[in-house]
């Protein structure tokens, strides 16, 4: 069964947000690794759209979690400006930091903990899609 958390979008509201994490993953059971992976993942999606996706109105963020045949998938909904951030090309982690400039390695490190990530925007709204098996 899917269940679903509405917060607003604002970085206090992290803890609740992998807190609902958490208690999806504890029912369901997952390795150490992989429960670390997600929330890291989604922690990272969560900061940039507490931070970023709303230009200066107050602005909320849903997730919704479910666990079918040992695979954990989480969506994470947002209405703010549109944003796909698979959109970019991966950064080139072997340059130094100048050489790379700024932003992209969030996104890439999210790519690396989870086995896929999808985008969607529809009806005024960025869902991003996090699937990773749990074993």
């Amino acid at each position: 069964m899917e269940e679903v958390l509405k917060v607003v979008a604002k970085p206090e509201s992290l803890v609740e947000i992998l807190d609902y994490v958490g208690k999806i993953l504890d029912a369901h059971g997952c390795t150490p690794q992989a429960r670390t992976q997600l929330r890291m993942a989604i922690e990272e999606i969560y900061v940039n759209i507490a931070h970023y996706a709303y230009a200066s109105e107050e602005g909320w963020a849903e997730i919704s979690g479910s666990v079918e045949d040992d695979v954990a998938t989480f969506c994470i909904t947002d209405g703010g400006d549109p944003f796909d951030p698979l959109a970019k090309t991966d950064p080139d982690i072997l340059l130094s930091g100048e050489e790379r400039g700024i932003g992209g390695l969030g996104i890439f490190m999210v790519k690396s903990m989870v086995d896929d990530v999808k985008y969607e925007y529809s009806n005024g709204c960025n869902k991003l899609t996090l699937i990773k098996s749990l074993n």
